[in-house]
């Protein structure tokens, strides 16, 4: 009889012990489970940090890559406006003299229109040469500040250099040619002041 007791005792030691393990396996379980679903969690967040960081980070670059060209625009245009700048103050010193020259012109076209008169008494002769000395002088003057004639007679009509008010005909010439200057023409450098009024062969 106490054999069977302690036989029954020892079923229901074993069961508790049992059920406990259980318990605890369950409890275990459960908080392994818990634990997992933290860590992806955890994985999840970092994940959408990462996301956030990179999204900000293009966000930068793209605004940082923006900002670059418009510095690259602004240097360009500064540039421009130098360079502008360099070459209007560079034709500025090249062509100083051109107001001066232009309005001086006539006077050199009433120089030799007084000169190419033929005077007979030798008071006038003596005045002429003064002026023809004057005329030299004048026109060397300019000269040295980059005038310079416009080669007409005799040369195919040009209409960069040439202003044609006039035609004639000459059969020993070709058509085109220059066949009379009517009014000098002049060049500042390699700027033309006034074109050479010609007549030009039909």
């Amino acid at each position: 009889m106490t054999d069977k007791k302690e036989e029954v005792e020892k079923d229901v030691q074993q069961e508790t012990t049992d059920n406990e393990m259980e318990t605890v396996n369950a409890e275990d379980i459960a908080t392994e489970k818990q634990e997992t679903v933290d860590e992806v969690s955890d994985v999840g967040e970092d994940a959408e940090e990462v996301d956030e960081k990179d999204q900000k980070i293009s966000e930068l670059e793209s605004q940082l890559q923006d900002q670059e060209n418009k510095l690259l625009r602004v240097l360009a245009d500064f540039e421009n406006v130098k360079r502008r700048n360099a070459l209007d103050q560079e034709a500025l010193v090249k062509y100083k003299a051109q107001s001066l020259l232009t309005s001086i012109l006539p006077v050199l076209d009433n120089f030799e229109r007084a000169l190419a008169v033929e005077v007979k008494v030798e008071e006038a002769q003596s005045i002429m040469t003064g002026m023809e000395m004057i005329y030299r002088n004048l026109l060397d003057a300019l000269k040295g500040e980059g005038l310079a004639e416009i080669e007409a007679l005799d040369k195919e009509f040009d209409p960069n250099f040439h202003q044609a008010v006039m035609t004639g005909s000459d059969a020993d010439k070709s058509s085109g040619i220059v066949l009379e200057e009517l009014q000098k023409g002049y060049m500042l450098k390699d700027r033309v002041l006034r074109p050479t009024m010609v007549k030009v062969n039909e």
